[in-house]
């Protein structure tokens, strides 16, 4: 019996319950069989793989469930790993791998392998990453990002109250690896003073006493606003475009890899920027309390908003759409008019066959908007007003700090 095989890897997302239920009743409504694979790649060529049969049923049970039926992996195989054994024994037609730019890069390397050993089984991905940074279409989000975002905001409302409530500040630390997409999401919908994100660093290098200084800009500008509480949303993006030189300086017992460079997933990357705000504030004599908050993993299994229940489902009948017309190799794209479409990875790689992120763009019009009037700051009309907390207002120039002055 023909069939086709379902894996998702990476981190969780809401919505992947949706693709595989979709993908799934679409299939099976034409005859094949649905096989789901637990630890993604890390079973893949084992000889005897976890995978679970799925019938209507199970798929209209996790329809609209947060996290993931099929258990996840971020594990890479090798090349030396591969072997046709399952795709051949399951009579395999297509494998549908829902994940992010390494997930759809590996199953672009099997698919080649597959190829080579005359087995021929078509490939299409479901791009997936609350991150939203997969380089999809202009104004064709990730799917998850969207209910992540509205979970997050959920939250980060709270974090505002309590601000406003206790009188204090909170640093709040948003997960994105290179981009700021939810930071910056998160941080304008909740009208926080200060989003901090490492696409504004496009004229300067990122430093810990930017980022300091851009923090303390916004809480001396609330000062002479009369406000005494705040927010600043900083993306974890920016310990990207560190040096390791610049980390370890920091002063903060980090634990290193074999390569020794620092292991960023083991820290509180808000603990970090709060902690040293703190010696900093104290430095300049500044009494202004602040607490550290964390916004990641707490945000990737709530149950899909429905955006991305529509939109996963769509993304699902988008693979069945690229399966008949013979397409391969290919991200499953849809515009927001519902516009099926293949992305390759081929266009969207670099020159070593990396899958480039997509970042927020600092030109566009909602980034502009969004740093000229939702946000808070010293400009040059606040020197005189900022010497009352600080002995040169021109090193918080917000626009300064950037390099954004003309």
């Amino acid at each position: 019996m023909k069939s086709i095989v379902i894996l998702a890897g990476g981190g969780p997302a809401p919505g992947i319950n949706t693709v595989v239920s979709t993908v799934a009743k679409t299939f099976l409504n034409d005859g094949f069989r649905v096989i789901g694979l637990h630890e993604g790649y890390k079973n893949l060529f084992k000889p005897n793989p976890r995978t679970v049969d799925i019938d209507f049923l199970y798929a209209d049970q996790i329809m609209k469930m947060g996290g993931s039926a099929l258990q996840m992996s971020r594990y890479k195989p090798k090349d030396e790993e591969f072997n046709v054994d399952f795709f051949v024994k399951n009579d395999v037609n297509l494998l549908v791998t829902i994940g992010g730019d390494d997930t759809a890069s590996t199953a672009n390397r099997i698919s080649k392998f597959l190829m080579k050993n005359n087995v021929h089984v078509q490939n299409i991905h479901v791009p997936k990453t609350i991150d939203n940074d997969l380089p999809l279409p202009e104004g064709s989000p990730t799917f998850g990002y969207y209910s992540a975002k509205e979970a997050g905001v959920k939250i980060l409302q709270t974090v505002y109250e309590d601000a406003r409530t206790s009188g204090n500040w909170f640093v709040v630390s948003a997960m994105g690896r290179e981009a700021g997409h939810l930071a910056f999401g998160m941080g304008y919908a909740c009208h926080y003073p200060m989003i901090i994100i490492p696409e504004m660093f496009y004229k300067t290098e990122v430093t810990f006493d930017k980022i300091l200084k851009l923090i303390i800009s916004s809480m001396i500008k609330r000062k002479m606003l009369g406000i005494n509480y705040g927010v600043a949303s900083v993306s974890e993006g920016v310990f990207h475009f560190m040096t390791d030189e610049e980390i370890h300086n920091s002063g903060v017992n980090f634990t290193y890899d074999e390569h020794g460079h620092p292991e960023l997933g083991n820290v509180s990357k808000a603990h970090i920027f709060n902690m040293l705000l703190q010696q900093r504030l104290k430095m300049l004599g500044l009494n202004i309390k602040s607490r550290p908050v964390e916004v990641g993993y707490e945000i990737r299994c709530v149950d899909p908003c429905a955006f991305d229940l529509q939109y996963c489902s769509i993304l699902g009948y988008g693979v069945k759409k690229l399966f008949d017309m013979g397409i391969t190799g290919a991200m499953v794209t849809a515009d927001p008019k519902g516009q099926v479409s293949p992305l390759y990875l081929k266009d969207v790689e670099d020159e070593n066959g990396k899958v480039k992120p997509r970042l927020v763009n600092m030109q566009g019009e909602k980034a502009k908007l969004v740093f000229n009037h939702c946000m808070q700051y010293i400009t040059p009309a606040d020197y005189e007003g900022a010497k009352k907390f600080v002995e040169n207002p021109a090193e918080y120039d917000f626009r300064k700090i950037l390099n954004w002055a003309e």
